[in-house]
């Protein structure tokens, strides 16, 4: 005889199958962490990140701005300087507005479509700026360490194709990211526990073993950020190798006021992300995670 109770678990494992898909299918809105639910606080935050946001645009404004009116700026050092000044306003632009308006409305929401547009687009300028401050350290390298040829090894066309390969591979990874994340089933719920969409938070709403795809997601794009890193030591050991051996100190001054900022901001850039995208999800703190993004 047929025996029935084989067919019933299967039948039941595609039910739930069903309703996974159908639960991810019908989320309309996710739900953004709350810096707080007093009202006080809330138009406090709104008006914080109103001032950072106007300062990021005032900022990169006059960079913008100067560069592109000066002519003595139009040099490979300036115009790499131009287009991180770009990404850096898509970048802000991409969370804070919708932060400070959620904190202003006294809401939490935001829909789908808006979700995987922030992903991207944070993906897109987040991704092309460490690109870029890579081809900027190699800028450093040959203005430091092979000044003859400088002219040469970045001239104009090669500037572009560089600048241009750097927005490129931001937005390919972007691609993948995006499509990998929102190609999941979603069972836990909508809730994020960030103040704007990311990947890691929307993981945790997935109700299939992730874990091998998270493992492979961020194993490549470790392995990327990996060689850009070491990319930009090996650079810089050999351009203080250079400066130090300067007999003017004004020259090693000279030097090291363009390195030193640069070091900066790529150290800000790789600390914070890996430890939000390389740490464990088993010990996350929303508490840090939020004070880390901000």
């Amino acid at each position: 005889m047929f025996d029935f109770s084989l067919v019933i678990p299967s039948m039941n494992r595609t039910h739930v199958q069903r309703h996974q898909m159908s639960n991810s299918s019908s989320i309309t809105e996710f739900l953004l962490l709350a810096f707080t639910d007093t009202r006080e606080l809330q138009l406090l935050h709104f008006a914080l990140f109103l001032g950072i946001y106007l300062a990021a645009l005032l900022g990169n404004g006059l960079i913008l701005t100067t560069i592109a009116f000066n002519h003595r700026l139009h040099t490979p050092m300036y115009f790499f300087l131009l287009n991180l000044a770009l990404l850096d306003l898509g970048c802000i632009s991409t969370t804070v507005p919708k932060a400070m308006a959620n904190s202003l409305w006294d809401t939490k929401a935001i829909s789908y479509d808006g979700c995987v547009a922030q992903v991207f687009l944070f993906l897109f300028f987040i991704s092309a700026e460490y690109s870029l401050l890579t081809v900027m350290s190699y800028d450093r390298y040959v203005a430091i360490c092979k000044p003859l040829h400088y002219g040469t090894l970045l001239g104009s066309r090669a500037c572009a194709q560089m600048a241009a390969a750097a927005w490129g591979s931001g937005f390919l990874n972007a691609v993948l990211h995006t499509a990998n994340t929102f190609s999941l089933p979603l069972c836990q719920g909508n809730a994020l526990d960030q103040f704007f969409c990311e990947i890691p938070q929307i993981f945790k709403l997935s109700c299939s073993d992730f874990y091998l795809r998270e493992v492979g997601v961020f194993a490549s794009s470790f392995v990327l950020a990996l060689g850009c890193f070491v990319f930009i030591i090996l650079s810089y050991i050999k351009i203080f190798t250079i400066v130090l051996q300067m007999p003017s100190e004004q020259g090693q001054h000279r030097a090291f006021s363009t390195c030193l900022p640069h070091l900066a901001v790529v150290f800000m850039v790789i600390s914070t992300s890996m430890f939000s995208y390389l740490k464990p999800s088993s010990t996350s703190s929303p508490p840090l995670d939020l004070l880390v993004a901000v």
